[in-house]
């Protein structure tokens, strides 16, 4: 008996050395911590419990026979954070580049469908080479199974990518097809086609960093959620942003205890918005300044920077925020923010989280490029989010709503539930200079004549009573109150029930 319990000593021992100490200090080198290392900064101290650390690959092809390790280049199984569980797959590089075989795509799917089956989060933390090559079709298949389960969990379990390497060719959909990826700076990239084949197919020259670095992916393709500075800021961030998310999509988000009372009053609120409707103000003020203990959980914070979106609380309670910013493009909605806010807005729906909109939109962006870009159909993304959407749906108009805008966020038109505005809300077809000078346009020669036009719009259209005498809002509302009386409205709705008619899916305009 104590033999085989010496032998089994020395292979989990292997094991845990993954590709040996040479390649595990070379890891060290580049600044990334293992992939045992990083489960262990992730998870709760002492909860992980590791599942097929002896698995090896079956490829005899290529001299593969005698280059077999145990566990194969990933690390798999299940754990807790903050005492909530989560299933975790964690790729080695250190074992043949992290590289994907038949076996170690298995090793993922199976944790994959314990999480479907258990209603828990995936985690996976990626860091490979991409397909095994040695193994050829047989490990695309394997690629492909994960691809399945990616779309099996999606909106049953929440599924986060945390990109900590190199992430490549088939590797990479497998993350985009996660609700969440999170990138490490300098040290993790993400792309179909590396920088040499770029170079020989398009003669385009271009490092990993800015074809696919964590700065390109956050600033300008909008594939990431955020980038970190190192793998323990990124795995530490991670742990927090857990805390804001349900198990599955039948629980609820867990609740957080907070001081913060619900009622609190900010009386700066009053006067945040300018006077004149062409200054701009910052609207994240207004987010931290309404929800508990002024944090808030951004998302993409650089990119389409006029919207804006992220996780906080009100009552301790976790809510998703879509917000118009007026610092950038005048908060107008483009291509980019629109695409941003739907995803957004269909994960809380999925999830049971809740969505508090704030609205300053001047409406959506005009100009060739975004019509040639397809405009008219991604902004209708936003559009059919919003109207699918059966949370919990709050909006504060603070200023301008005009247009087809106004009714994309979350409009009442759109089963909004609660919608108030700011005494300083404008809701109008249009501003009232660009209305005035269609409307009376044979008085344009004539500046005091159309500045009088202006004045008589501006006071019958460019305030929130006309909407609120329609029932399209549903109380003209302080800026100071706006925490108590947003914290009010979801209490009322905790228990809202809506469902959508019966259907296999819908047909979201992609």
């Amino acid at each position: 008996m104590y033999d085989i319990i010496h032998q089994l000593d020395d292979k989990r021992e292997k094991a845990r050395l993954g590709g040996g100490q040479k390649r595990i200090d070379a890891q060290h080198k580049k600044g990334k911590l293992t992939a045992r290392e990083r489960i262990e900064l992730l998870l709760d101290p002492g909860s992980f419990e590791e599942w097929d650390m002896f698995v090896e690959h079956r490829c005899t092809d290529f001299g593969m026979a005698e280059d077999k390790i145990p566990g194969d280049g990933v690390v798999i199984g299940y754990g807790t954070i903050n005492g909530r569980m989560v299933f975790v797959f964690s790729q080695d590089f250190t074992v043949l580049g992290g590289s994907l075989s038949e076996t170690h795509a298995e090793k993922i799917c199976k944790v994959m469908d314990h999480a479907i089956k258990v209603g828990v989060p995936v985690i996976g933390l990626n860091d490979s080479g991409g397909a095994r090559i040695q193994e050829g079709v047989a490990s695309l298949g394997g690629y492909a199974d994960v691809f399945q389960r990616n779309v099996l969990a999606s909106g049953v379990v929440p599924q986060i990518s945390l990109i900590m390497g190199p992430c490549a060719g088939g590797a990479v959909y497998s993350p985009a097809m996660t609700d969440f990826i999170f990138m490490v700076k300098d040290s993790s990239y993400m792309f179909v086609t590396g920088p040499e084949v770029v170079r020989t197919v398009t003669h385009e020259e271009v490092t990993a960093e800015e074809l696919g670095g964590a700065v390109t992916h956050n600033t300008k393709s909008g594939v990431a959620d955020l980038a970190f500075e190192n793998d323990v800021d990124a795995l530490l961030m991670l742990r927090r942003f857990f805390n804001y998310l349900p198990l599955n999509n039948r629980e609820k988000p867990p609740v957080r205890p907070t001081q913060d009372p619900a009622d609190r009053l900010d009386m700066s609120l009053d006067t945040l918005v300018p006077d004149s409707p062409n200054k701009a103000y910052d609207m994240k003020e207004l987010i931290i300044k309404i929800v508990d203990d002024c944090d808030f959980f951004e998302l993409q914070p650089d990119y389409a920077k006029n919207i804006l979106i992220g996780f906080a609380r009100i009552e301790g309670h976790t809510i998703g925020i879509v917000a118009n910013q007026p610092m950038v493009l005048a908060g107008c909605l483009d291509i980019k923010s629109s695409l941003k806010a739907a995803r957004f807005v269909r994960f809380c729906d999925a999830f049971n989280i809740p969505v508090i909109t704030f609205v300053d939109v001047p409406g959506f962006m005009p100009g060739t490029s975004q019509e040639y870009g397809g405009i008219i159909k991604h902004g209708s993304k936003l559009l059919y989010a919003y109207a699918e959407c059966t949370v919990p749906k709050v909006t504060v108009i603070t200023r301008k709503a005009y247009g087809g805008a106004y009714d994309v966020m979350s409009s009442k038109h759109l089963r909004g539930d609660v919608n108030f505005a700011w005494p300083s809300a404008e809701i109008a077809v249009m501003g009232p200079k660009g209305a005035v000078e269609i409307i009376f346009r044979e008085e344009k020669s004539d500046p005091a004549k159309l500045a009088d036009r202006e004045a008589e719009y501006k006071a019958k259209f460019a305030n929130p009573f006309v909407a609120g005498a329609r029932g399209f809002i549903d109380d003209v509302i302080q800026p100071r109150e706006t925490r108590k009386r947003i914290a009010r409205s979801l209490a009322m709705l905790k228990n809202k029930k809506l469902e959508n008619p019966w259907r296999k899916h819908g047909n979201i305009p992609l």
